[in-house]
């Protein structure tokens, strides 16, 4: 089993590098384990992350955000996500090793600092291969995972939660998250107060709802498997019915890799009834087609940004 944990360990370091490696992680892994559908929504909504951190670089809101600011967003991104990895990919490994020795090997999660409640939810799992329920649960849990180290964290809460920038993003649902078709379509979910974890719940639940709509699913599907993920919007945007030139970078381009330090465990507590709240309460869709949103808020961003700087110039 010491070899088997070295392995995980290596192969987690390994593709827990950038947002690109993680992205490329969880939907090669998806590919392989077609049941655990929370690597596939995982490798969308990294997509967006990946999309978010490059626009700090891209050409409007590097007019908008001074370096610093920026600097300290793309931090917070890229902090959270790492989090999260680091935490879920070992679990991904346990149960494809699980596969391959015919038995739960659940018990060694302890060893990735993983919470007593995935352990509980893999196992009950293996047993009754409820897809939908293992999902829930990882999208409690990751959402649990960031909620003390980066959203409740004095430094994010001062420079990022409660400064203007995230207040302004979150006003007018400016960070959705979108799933991209081939044919140029946008869809997806945005959430307010984003700081709060069932808020961040609620939209996982209602984004999951959606990628595997039976109708929609092989439209993302299709878009995962043709588009290499780069960080830049120009890789759904190369699919809009009217060309539009790229205006955010690539994010090896643009970042340098990060070097994380990690916690010795992942424990988090809540009220069981809360718990309990989070996996079952149902979630509505509604407008979730935002081809058109998308392309409104867009010009609003960008009227926003002008005026900001015809302001300054007065």
């Amino acid at each position: 089993m010491d070899r088997l944990l070295s392995s995980i360990k290596q192969q987690t370091s390994f593709f827990n590098m950038d947002n690109i490696s993680r992205t490329e992680a969880y939907a090669n892994y998806y590919n392989k384990h077609r049941e655990i559908k929370w690597s596939f929504l995982a490798s969308m909504v990294s997509r967006n992350a990946g999309w978010n951190m490059c626009d700090l670089e891209g050409e409007w809101m590097s007019q908008a955000i001074n370096q610093k600011q920026r600097g300290i967003l793309f931090q917070t991104y890229e902090r959270a996500n790492w989090l999260i990895f680091q935490d879920a990919y070992p679990q991904l490994l346990l149960y494809e090793a699980s596969l391959q020795h015919q038995t739960p090997l659940f018990h060694l999660l302890s060893h990735f600092g993983v919470s007593r409640f995935m352990q509980e939810q893999w196992e009950e799992f293996w047993e009754t291969r409820n897809e939908k329920m293992l999902m829930h649960a990882l999208i409690v849990n990751e959402q649990n995972i960031i909620q003390k180290p980066v959203m409740k964290h004095p430094f994010y809460q001062k420079k990022v939660f409660k400064s203007f920038v995230f207040q302004f993003q979150d006003w007018l649902h400016f960070s959705s998250v979108l799933f991209p078709t081939l044919e140029g379509e946008l869809y997806g979910c945005s959430v307010h107060h984003f700081w709060n974890v069932s808020k961040r719940i609620e939209l996982g639940k209602k984004l999951a709802q959606l990628l595997f709509d039976p109708m929609l699913y092989p439209l993302f599907w299709k878009f995962s498997q043709k588009t290499a993920h780069t960080g830049s919007r120009h890789d759904y945007e190369q699919y809009f019915h009217s060309w539009k030139r790229p205006t955010t970078p690539i994010l090896r381009i643009t970042y340098p890799i990060v070097h994380h330090h990690q916690s010795e465990t992942n424990e988090w507590l809540v009220r069981k009834s809360k718990v309990t709240r989070w996996m079952t309460a149902p979630v509505v869709l509604k407008q979730t087609h935002l081809t058109s949103w998308y392309q409104k808020k867009e010009i609003e961003l960008h009227m926003l940004i002008l005026a900001e700087q015809w302001w300054r110039k007065r």
